[in-house]
């Protein structure tokens, strides 16, 4: 180093802090055991607040701008110091650069599965993810509440912390709203801005605004899931016995279009096996419901009391009635009666009995001689 540039260097200070990276919420401004000037050149960039801190304690704050370090913008240190009437001496204070960006994309996920009482599935476990942004709005709070004398202090820091500050309102508010998981899909936003509005008087005690939060996922465990799929695709598929006949026909074509592989021969042979099965459990299941269905009743038996011989008889039933009217010894004239019948009737005029006389051949005799020419 050059002699003007020690007397450079005793006479004038340049602060200011250019951000290298994306994360970093606070900076504190090393001098390298170096003093500060009077005079020096504070350089405060926009989305930057520097905090002076004069032995632990609080003093000035300094928005973006340049600034000139002299008695007039720095009354809380000069008071802190005792300078009534200015300083020329070099003084030490320590400056922090706080950082007001807003920090984004910022995630948030539930450790462990949170346990819910769901109206369809009963007793359940769900997870949810999200990101939240936030930016510092409170830089002296900031500093005293979370940072302390942290000289480097990033997102990760804190994000712990805040993490768990959204997880344990989501799942209050989860709980609260006692709504089906099958409809949370369709109220993330609802879910986001309730639980943003909570969440924020409690990130405000850090001085720190939350801008957004979003819930982007809310799922069940895996084998949940997996059962989930297969009663949705048993719903898409309908009749469970018409698909698999469709896919046994399938692979049965597919089979014979290659009757030389021994792939397809082998799925030929498996999908036969699969239909012959198929075929008799849905014979076995005809059975099963011929079995169940109640046996048929047979009609009545039509049974007739007779007059033979001057003497009643019977009763008799259509076929034996048929014999009587064979052997002669029941005739049209002879009277009838059934149940249902007010008086006895001659039994040509019995409908059931009028047509097994025309069924009877008549009585053998002789064919009559011959008329003489």
């Amino acid at each position: 180093m050059g002699l003007w540039d020690k007397i450079k260097g005793e006479f004038i200070d340049i602060i200011e802090w250019l951000d290298p990276s994306s994360d970093t919420m606070v900076h504190r401004f090393e001098r390298h055991n170096n003093e500060i000037k009077n005079g020096a050149k504070l350089t405060v960039r926009e989305s930057q607040v520097a905090v002076l801190i004069n032995e632990g304690q609080l003093a000035d704050v300094f928005k973006p701008g340049m600034y000139t370090l002299t008695t007039e913008n720095m009354p809380i240190l000069s008071t802190l110091k005792g300078w009534k009437y200015g300083f020329n001496s070099p003084f030490k204070v320590e400056v922090y650069f706080v950082n007001t960006k807003q920090f984004t994309d910022l995630k948030w996920g539930t450790p462990n599965p949170i346990m819910l009482r769901d109206p369809e599935f009963g007793p359940i476990r769900i997870r949810a993810f999200g990101n939240y942004a936030m930016r510092v709005v409170d830089a002296a709070k900031f500093l005293k509440e979370v940072v302390g004398t942290d000289g480097e202090f990033t997102t990760e820091k804190i994000s712990d912390q805040l993490k768990s500050i959204v997880v344990t309102r989501f799942t209050d508010a989860i709980g609260e709203a006692k709504m089906p998981v099958l409809d949370m899909a369709a109220n993330y936003d609802e879910f986001s801005k309730f639980i943003g509005d909570k969440i924020k008087p409690e990130f405000q005690e850090y001085g720190i605004d939350l801008t957004k939060l979003l819930v982007s996922n809310i799922s069940l465990p895996p084998n949940v899931e997996e059962a989930l799929d297969k009663r949705s695709s048993m719903g898409i598929i309908g009749d469970m016995g018409k698909y698999t006949q469709f896919q046994a026909a399938e692979s049965m074509q597919a089979a014979a279009n290659n009757p030389n592989g021994m792939a397809g021969a082998g799925m030929g042979m498996g999908m036969g096996f699969a239909m012959a099965n198929q075929m008799g459990n849905a014979m076995a299941q005809g059975q099963q419901q011929q079995q169940q269905q109640p046996a048929a009743v047979p009609p009545p038996v039509m049974q007739f009391h007779v007059v033979i011989g001057g003497a009643q008889a019977g009763p008799f039933d259509l076929n034996a009635i048929k014999q009587y009217i064979a052997s002669g010894q029941l005739t049209k004239e002879s009277l009838v009666w059934k149940a249902g019948l007010a008086n006895w009737i001659p039994a040509a005029q019995a409908p059931e009995l009028a047509g097994l006389f025309m069924q009877t051949p008549p009585p053998i005799a002789p064919p009559p001689p011959p008329v003489a020419q």
